[in-house]
């Protein structure tokens, strides 16, 4: 496996698509990083030559990837709660921030169903 920003990327996928495996690195980056390294994208990585390798990588070093992309989002959702934007509070609760509806959906964000006692409505 290639190595590209300390990422092991897969051997057997065309360069385009292995690029997106590292994380802040999607298909429209990647073909960008691929055409200023002048890379044939439709290319396997295990086909590649060191040269190539080394062009992608020093390509691929001018774009925030990884662990400090990650900290960056950390930060501007951190950021959010501390000033209690309703944005913040909505990430603070654990509940979607986007404006989708919870009363039926949004299990993703919620978690699993919490039984409440006592809600079903009596027979008349």
């Amino acid at each position: 496996m290639a190595r590209i920003l300390n990422i092991e990327i897969p051997d057997n996928k065309q360069v385009q698509y292995s690029l997106t495996y590292i994380y802040g690195i999607g298909q429209t980056t990647a073909s960008k990083i691929l055409e200023v390294a002048g890379v044939d994208p439709v290319k396997r990585v295990k086909d590649l030559s060191d040269d190539e390798l080394t062009k992608i990588r020093e390509e691929a070093i001018k774009y925030q990837t990884e662990g400090d992309l990650r900290r960056e989002n950390q930060f501007n959702i951190k950021r959010l709660m501390e000033i209690g934007a309703y944005r913040g509070m909505r990430h603070r609760k654990g509940l979607p921030v986007r404006g989708q509806r919870t009363k039926q959906n949004a299990r993703t964000r919620k978690g699993p169903k919490k039984t409440v006692a006592n809600k079903k409505k009596a027979p008349k």
